[in-house]
């Protein structure tokens, strides 16, 4: 019972940074690795506050902040520096890594016995996390119905459409990397304050990771008419979470949690390659 309500805790918090991957890789079709700078970056802002004594919330609030900045400014660099995606994102992210040591101040840093959201509010971790991804989902699916949300939405199905609507597809963009950032930075916080540490290395793989649950979720539910994709990517978490605990109750060690991913991955773009290039076949048609 207690691994599957760590598998929850864990699958919600991650849930957050992959919500954020949906906006950047299924709607903007944007290989964004500033993920993995963004949510050490969320990590790092939270730790080194709370040590001074910041609120955990407001901590929470600072490191989307600093999260949407982050996106701005991988964006900038691809739109106004016309500099390929996937480098944007490589080189903000490595800007990134000696931002968190600075902001930080050294590689690791211990949070325990210091106020946090989970114990300031005496409530369990899974019931926090389950209002914290309810809220966010909600405020995702109500600003997708936005006119903002719907131009989000054209810039990576057809900028065209934007183009002729008199709108800069440029800046749109750039908007969807500030907000899918600032959820990835979000989720650093939330996992710093829940396992009581910051470690400079702790957003390896975040985006491979989050990557990973979106294609899941979708694949499983792309069928079901009523669950929204921002739900299908929520669960696909949660189930990936469940997939490398499976993994290691039956033998593998925590060492091998890279292989793990790895392997689940390679497995999801194996199965899944037809909703993988979903967006550039619609684009050649």
């Amino acid at each position: 019972m207690n691994i599957l309500i760590g598998v929850i805790e864990q699958g919600l918090i991650y849930a957050i940074a992959a919500l954020g991957i949906y906006i950047t890789y299924k709607i903007l079709d944007f290989p964004d690795l500033t993920a993995d700078g963004s949510f050490v970056l969320g990590a790092a802002i939270t730790s080194s506050l709370i040590i001074n004594g910041v609120n955990p919330l407001i901590c929470i609030f600072i490191s989307g902040i600093f999260g949407f900045l982050a996106g701005i400014t991988t964006g900038i660099i691809h739109v106004k520096f016309k500099v390929r995606d996937l480098l944007a994102g490589i080189i903000t992210m490595m800007a990134l890594y000696s931002i968190n040591l600075r902001i930080v101040g050294k590689a690791n840093v211990t949070l325990m016995n210091m106020n946090d959201i989970f114990n300031m509010l005496n409530v369990p971790v899974v019931m926090i996390m389950i209002v914290i991804v309810l809220i966010i989902k909600i405020l995702l699916d109500l600003y997708f119905k936005t006119k903002s949300g719907y131009l989000l939405k054209a810039v990576g199905n057809n900028p065209n459409v934007v183009i002729s609507l008199a709108r800069n597809d440029g800046n749109i963009k750039i908007l969807g990397l500030a907000i899918g950032n600032s959820l990835v930075a979000i989720s650093g916080s939330l996992l710093c304050q829940q396992q009581g540490f910051f470690e400079i290395t702790m957003g390896n793989g975040v985006m491979v990771m989050s990557l990973a649950s979106v294609i899941i979720g979708l694949t499983i539910f792309k069928n079901i008419k009523y669950i929204s994709d921002t739900t299908s990517v929520i669960i696909g978490n949660i189930l990936y979470k469940g997939c490398v605990s499976l993994a290691l109750l039956i033998g593998f060690e925590a060492s091998d949690i890279k292989l793990i991913t790895a392997t689940l991955f390679l497995v999801v773009l194996i199965t899944s390659r037809n909703k993988i290039f979903e967006i550039r076949e619609r684009r050649k048609t």
